[in-house]
């Protein structure tokens, strides 16, 4: 699939999920296809940082898919806030879900990175 986002104007670029995959899986590599470590990984953390670096936002757009665990969602966003600093990580990034599943952004955005810390705690 292809897996570039889409430049929006000089202050944002797009990232569609469904670009990476329409079924997301489960937490890790080993426990099957499509995983968040994955997405985070090889699609999410390479456009995380070069928004960043360019001073733009990185909007994730979560819809299309078939849904999402919560693992899956915690390993790339939580996962990313580990990595980086989580008020950085909340500042570059936004996260678009239209309705019915506009809970999957509050999860994000006001638990998986701000509550970010290793899952096996």
């Amino acid at each position: 699939m292809e897996a570039e986002p889409t430049v929006v104007d000089d202050r944002a670029v797009v990232l569609q999920v469904l670009k990476f995959t329409a079924t997301p899986g489960p937490r890790y590599r080993h426990e099957g296809d499509w995983s968040g470590q994955q997405f985070r990984e090889e699609y999410l953390e390479p456009h995380y940082l070069e928004a960043r670096e360019a001073g733009k936002q990185l909007v994730v757009d979560l819809d299309g898919t078939e849904g999402y665990a919560s693992s899956f969602l915690e390993e790339a966003f939580g996962g990313l806030a580990r990595l980086h600093s989580i008020d950085e990580v909340l500042a570059t990034i936004q996260i678009q879900s239209s309705s019915p599943r506009k809970w999957y952004k509050e999860e994000v955005l006001e638990e998986y990175i701000p509550e970010a810390r290793d899952p096996k705690d």
